[in-house]
């Protein structure tokens, strides 16, 4: 039987989905399932329990998110520093992983686990592999923006998240996801993780449809503003290019629109060539890790 989809909502709890349902709907929502080691010392059990609690109401989250549409969701399992728990509790946990998560992956669901991560590792490392493509001549120097960094961090085939949400009352985002939650709803809630209810969730999901308005705004201006700067770049391009060649800066307007499209179209297959050899590179990396792990 499959370990999500066990159980139905109630009655009630279909009630208020349906009604949610009627507003702005978020398409990814990210955890930091926070709580699982307190929940441990509140009810007297040991932190491996805890643990495994809070693995098994991820999988009640996610039939939650499936009956409300929610097709994607992104998990903080474990960061860098949890490996500085003892050695015991990280065996275990890592354990306990790899039995759940193997049964997660047999569900229909889309689910992203950040597991030994830190953001600022993967932002840092999303800027070496741009530097690694100007070395390779793959890239020009000016190619390197925000929006290609955006295409190089591990969360490149997912939309950014709608809501982040933290569970156990801590207000902070302990290296998290930092640019992919520029223009989140961030909903910081104080129950425990292996507590977490669907009341819980549709209360996160009202504070996103009462901001959305709001968030979508800062997102398109956002997206417009990096637009208007790529194009400021371009068109100093443009002049210098002819500039150069000993033409008026601002001369005929229909070479200029032929020169900018020309620039921009190179730059896009740039990128994408780039990004193609990234993806071998990483896949290449990723085989080799397989191979060496066994």
């Amino acid at each position: 039987m499959s370990w999500v989809k066990e159980g139905e909502l109630s009655f009630w709890e279909r009630f208020c989905s349906n009604i949610i349902k009627a507003g702005p709907m978020p398409k990814h929502i990210a955890f930091i399932m926070d709580g699982n080691r307190r929940y441990a010392k509140k009810c007297q059990v040991e932190r491996q329990e805890g643990h495994s609690q809070g693995f098994n109401k991820l999988a009640e989250t996610l039939r939650w998110c499936l009956n409300l549409g929610i097709l994607e969701v992104t998990v903080y399992a474990f960061s860098i520093e949890n490996f500085k728990r003892s050695k015991s509790e990280v065996d275990g946990l890592m354990d306990l992983a790899r039995e759940k998560f193997s049964r997660l992956m047999e569900e229909q669901c889309f689910l992203n686990i950040c597991f030994a991560y830190t953001s600022r590792h993967e932002i840092s490392n999303a800027v070496r592999e741009m530097a690694w493509g100007v070395e390779q001549g793959l890239l020009d120097p000016s190619d390197v923006s925000e929006s290609l960094l955006d295409k190089c961090l591990y969360t490149n085939h997912s939309p950014h998240p709608d809501i982040l949400i933290r569970t156990s009352g801590e207000v902070r985002l302990s290296d998290f996801l930092l640019w992919q939650t520029s223009h989140s709803c961030l909903v910081f809630q104080p129950v425990l993780w292996p507590e977490y209810t669907f009341w819980n969730l549709c209360e996160a999901i009202l504070q996103f449809q009462m901001n959305h308005s709001m968030l979508q705004k800062a997102r398109d201006m956002y997206a417009e503003e990096r637009k208007r700067q790529q194009l400021e770049r371009d068109q100093a391009a443009v002049t210098e290019q002819l500039l150069q060649e000993g033409l008026p800066a601002s001369g005929d307007p229909q070479l200029r629109r032929t020169r900018l499209h020309k620039l921009s179209a190179r730059r896009e297959e740039r990128v994408q060539g780039f990004l193609q050899a990234l993806e071998l590179k990483r896949a290449d990396w990723l085989a080799h890790l397989g191979t060496a792990s066994t």
